[in-house]
């Protein structure tokens, strides 16, 4: 039986989870489709292990804030013939406690060990701080 690892990966132009739910919301009006899909153009060598309970963790402004269950993974071919992985998501975006995470390409494996906890149901979390100020306090550990 596989482990679980999980995706983190940057939430590029969003300022809150707001603006990745509407995202997502918008593309999926678009597309008819019942899940969201992001489409990466690797893929992941892990993929028994992040199709096993794995999630794709958002970084927004610098700070993971949300995840998504990773449900499959659709090959993806581009206009340019390029295979690409669509990681087809859960449409349920768990809020997560805020972890600061410093900028990089692409997306990284995370182990469950190292990843934020849910923030219990019904608890939005703090959105109206900004995510420099989150960062900050979950930095001194007040977050």
């Amino acid at each position: 039986m596989a482990n679980t690892i999980n995706l983190v990966k940057l939430c590029v132009g969003a300022e809150s989870v707001e603006d990745l739910l509407n995202w997502q919301a918008q593309r999926r009006a678009q597309n008819s489709a019942d899940l969201p899909r992001h489409v990466t153009r690797m893929w992941p060598k892990k993929d028994e292990e992040l199709l096993n309970g794995g999630s794709l963790y958002w970084v927004i402004k610098g700070v993971v804030l949300a995840r998504q269950r990773i449900v499959r993974l659709d090959e993806v071919i581009g206009e340019d013939g390029i295979r690409r992985c669509g990681l087809v998501l859960e449409a349920e975006v768990i809020r997560t406690e805020a972890m600061p995470k410093r900028p990089f390409q692409g997306w990284r494996y995370m182990a469950p060990a190292d990843a934020p906890r849910d923030l219990a149901k019904g608890r939005r979390g703090d959105d109206s701080l900004p995510p420099s100020l989150v960062a900050a306090l979950s930095e001194i550990g007040l977050r």
